[in-house]
């Protein structure tokens, strides 16, 4: 029975102390993206971003994520008096994983954080000058996924989250323009568990 009742308080333990260490919670906010490409001028869009993050770890903590966001950029080149301009918007699913580590207390808490980010493309939308389609043909020839990085900082207050970040691009939208996609985010969350 002594061995139950030990087993049983360890297990309670163990359990209190994960549960200390892990969060879930809801995240959005908006983003402002641009799509660099070899010898254009670019400029950049406001879009959005909405999803899920899970925190393990306190002190050190690993960061996954899943969100939907809606990003792009217009591009534009006047050469030979022609006026060249595009915008384009992709709606993604990002899958991040970041690593970071935390300072302050359990109600007021700083975060730095980075890693990689997995980003599918589910839907494109294209607004194309006839003179930048003639032009630049394959432009919109995009590849489906790419891998990137994000940086960034948080605070934490109570159960609200706030973090800003930097995305840019380790693989090309479309390597035959060199495109690669670079994003600002600004997200409010709020920890459910």
């Amino acid at each position: 029975m002594k061995k139950y009742l030990l087993s049983l308080a360890l297990l309670i333990a163990v359990s209190v102390s994960a549960k200390a260490q892990f969060s879930l919670g809801i995240k959005a906010g908006p983003n402002f993206s641009s799509i660099n490409t070899d010898n254009l001028h670019e400029s950049t869009i406001a879009g959005f971003q909405a999803g899920v993050f899970a925190r393990f770890g306190t002190g050190f903590y690993i960061q996954p994520e899943l969100y939907v966001a809606s990003t792009g950029g217009k591009v534009e080149d006047t050469q030979d008096g022609a006026d060249y301009n595009a915008q384009v918007r992709f709606t993604t699913m990002n899958v991040p994983l970041l690593f970071g580590e935390t300072f302050g207390t359990q109600n007021l808490n700083f975060r730095i954080m980075a890693g990689p980010v997995y980003s599918y493309i589910m839907n494109t939308s294209e607004t194309l000058s006839q003179n930048f389609t003639d032009a630049y043909h394959n432009f919109g020839n995009y590849n489906n996924s790419t891998l990137g990085y994000q940086v960034g900082a948080g605070v934490d207050v109570r159960s609200i989250t706030i973090d800003l970040r930097y995305e840019g691009g380790l693989s090309k939208l479309n390597p035959d323009y060199g495109q690669r996609e670079n994003i600002w985010s600004l997200s409010v969350g709020f920890k459910i568990l």
